[in-house]
């Protein structure tokens, strides 16, 4: 079974990922990653390789970033320690100080007792599959063992924080002054640079879900749970509200009467801003296939290209970089604005959002506007064959919807990567047809491919 999933290696701490996973992992990075041009570059100029080390601040994170840190010493790379971080300031240092990669640990919006390793390549880019197989294989290998002077430092980068939030601020189209935000940084890793960055940049801040004690990450909080957040902004009669998840690549929002603006209305309202500002490359938005019809047709009615991608920010991520686009993401709320970061960057992104409503004194609730969200019914089919999808019956079933729907509605069938599951997934204008059509199929996908 393979090591790496759609989002670096993860699982339950001390479970199938042990310090002895970490460390070893580690090992196999300073190997494949520490080749390379630029790399052998500077070996032969005698200087060590640099890695940025973060973290959330989930309690496992301490020894499984101790093991990776001794995993990448051991190998003679200097370590750069930037303790607890959101997973895009780790990206985004990587690049600022030119380091030859780095490691981020956390399991993002996963609960407490779970976690992750994500690794960077130079530039603070995602490594793309192959090299992730290379990684996996070198595990069982030959490791990089200098001795005496060779070894590696391990250091605190003592300003990261300060540089990521400067990074921030200077990204801003204007200030936020005025507005009364409310943040939920889901006793995660945003919980200092968030409300940081919000301050300075000129809003009124209420924090909730910033007191993190290693255990309460993701726990009723965050872009997962957006309850508190909603009745929070309706309490104080703030004008918006920003949720992160534990890492803080992902942000949702609410608007001023706790409405929810899901990830696809943030990415309808920004292009539309860029666009109008000139910054949207090619004037196209890149999404996944689940992004909400609504966004289709608004992003067409204000002369937009919407680019589909597999469900997963990588994939959002790899179509942006191969065609030099500047805004993508997905309904979760991973918004990548390529300008300013190399991954989905919570932070950032409710910054831009709000930096909308000052800049265009608009409230929330009339920027989201632009998009009208199509009613949609998801239904996970379970107990059976995720590789017969392509059922004569089940295809032809599918294309009678579609033609049904029309231009109205979308139908998407879709196998689970893990499970034996396929999920059903219809829009409509309407919630009955949605409904109505979604259980009609799922009951032909139970019939046709149970196991």
């Amino acid at each position: 079974m393979a090591l790496f999933g759609t989002d670096g290696v993860r699982g339950l701490a001390n479970g199938p990922l042990t310090a002895d996973i970490a460390l070893t992992l580690a090992q196999a990075t300073a190997v494949v990653l520490g080749q390379g041009r630029i790399a052998e570059a500077r070996k032969a100029a005698g200087k060590r390789l640099t890695a940025v080390v973060a973290r959330d601040p989930r309690i496992s994170g301490h020894f499984l970033s101790a093991a990776v840190e001794a995993g990448l010493a051991s190998s003679g790379v200097d370590v750069l320690d930037a303790g607890t971080l959101p997973t895009p300031a780790a990206a985004f240092l990587i690049a600022d100080i030119d380091a030859d990669f780095g490691v981020m640990i956390s399991a993002s919006h996963n609960p407490a007792p779970d976690n992750g390793i994500k690794i960077f390549a130079r530039g603070g880019v995602k490594l793309p599959d192959l090299v992730e197989k290379r990684i996996e294989e070198a595990m069982a290998g030959e490791k990089l063992r200098p001795t005496g002077a060779n070894v590696g430092r391990v250091s605190r980068f003592s300003d990261a924080e300060d540089r990521y939030v400067m990074h921030l601020l200077a990204s801003l189209p204007h200030r936020l002054d005025g507005l009364h935000v409310v943040l939920d940084c889901a006793h995660g890793a945003a919980s200092g640079a968030s409300p940081e960055a919000f301050n300075n940049a000129g809003a009124k801040v209420t924090v909730i879900g910033a007191d993190p004690d290693g255990i309460n990450i993701n726990d009723g909080v965050g872009s997962t749970h957006l309850d508190k957040l909603a009745a929070e902004v309706v309490r104080v009669g703030a004008d918006v509200g920003i949720a992160h998840d534990g890492d803080a690549d992902r942000c949702l929002a609410v608007d001023a009467d706790g409405n929810i603006i899901d990830g696809d209305q943030i990415m309808a309202i920004l292009a539309v801003a860029m666009k109008d500002r000139g910054r949207l490359a090619e004037n196209t938005l890149v999404a996944t296939v689940m992004s909400n019809l609504g966004l289709h047709v608004a992003m067409r009615e204000q002369g937009i290209t919407v680019r589909q991608t597999a469900v997963g920010d990588r994939y959002v991520l790899e179509d942006m970089n191969a065609g030099g686009y500047s805004l993508g993401g997905e309904q979760s709320g991973h918004v990548i604005m390529s300008d300013f970061a190399t991954t989905g960057d919570g932070v950032l992104t409710g910054l831009h959002l709000v930096a909308e409503m000052a800049r265009q004194k608009k409230t929330l609730a009339e920027l989201a506007s632009v998009m009208t969200v199509y009613p949609q019914k998801l239904i996970n089919v379970k107990g059976v064959d995720r590789t017969r999808t392509d059922d004569e019956h089940v295809q032809k079933a599918v294309k009678a919807v579609e033609a049904e729907l029309g231009d109205t509605g979308r139908v998407l069938l879709r196998p689970s990567g893990t499970e034996q599951l396929v999920r059903v997934m219809v829009e409509a204008a309407d919630e009955s047809s949605a409904h109505g059509y979604a259980h009609q199929l799922a009951e032909v996908v139970r019939e046709r491919l149970a196991l």
